[in-house]
């Protein structure tokens, strides 16, 4: 009986990760489709429902507690908990990262219309592929798979440095204060974005830990 107990306990911890994980999702969609659009309101909703995100964390931290206090699992057991709770917590901190998307999508907002960048796009885009596909290894127990979304990294972090350098510049040829704020707000976009991309790499070391108890280092 505690046996199956402490596997039905197991299950609905995956399944409130399953639906923490696809909320997270629509927030980062979200957060980009607000950049591109310079959608205020798309934005101020991101941030709001940042919340539900925090109290899903917050009631996964706490199963998972009383399942370690409680049935005092051991070797798997133990192991499938902690890359529960590991993946939650990195899931919490993507949505950190989409609320500030977010906001600095407001200060844009406020600024002269200006176009975006192509990298910001394609830097959203990727983000939100890798975000997808991790998921879907965690779902299918896919090692394999969140493997070769975390060799992915590079091409967000490419795109990262190019914006960084170039913006730079920008700045040092002279620009005047709202093109000042207009450029620190766009550094600390693509900083996000690129911080998405890296816990990505984070969820697909807990995948290879659950499935056969590695400690890797995909990044």
């Amino acid at each position: 009986m505690a046996r199956e107990q402490f596997e039905q306990e197991l299950r609905e911890l995956r399944e409130s990760l399953l639906r923490m994980a696809t909320l997270l999702e629509e927030q980062i969609g979200d957060a980009v489709d607000a950049l591109r659009r310079r959608d205020r309101a798309l934005a101020e909703k991101v941030r709001r429902e940042d919340q539900s995100l925090n109290e899903r964390f917050r009631q996964i931290r706490e199963q998972s507690m009383v399942v370690i206090s409680t049935q005092q699992p051991v070797a798997r057991d133990l192991r499938n908990l902690m890359g529960v709770l590991y993946i939650a917590s990195e899931l919490e901190r993507m949505g950190d990262y989409a609320v500030r998307i977010a906001r600095m999508t407001s200060t844009l907002c406020g600024l002269p219309d200006q176009p975006l960048r192509g990298e910001f796009g394609l830097m959203g885009k990727l983000a939100i592929e890798q975000v997808h596909d991790i998921l879907d290894a965690l779902i299918e127990q896919d090692e394999p798979r969140a493997r070769d979304v975390a060799a992915r990294d590079d091409e967000i972090d490419r795109l990262y440095h190019r914006v960084f350098d170039d913006i730079i510049e920008e700045m040092g040829n002279g620009t005047d204060s709202e093109g000042a704020l207009r450029a620190v707000t766009l550094m600390l976009v693509a900083h996000n974005l690129e911080r998405i991309g890296d816990r990505v790499t984070n969820v697909a070391e807990d995948i290879v830990f659950l499935e056969n108890g590695q400690v890797v280092e995909l990044g």
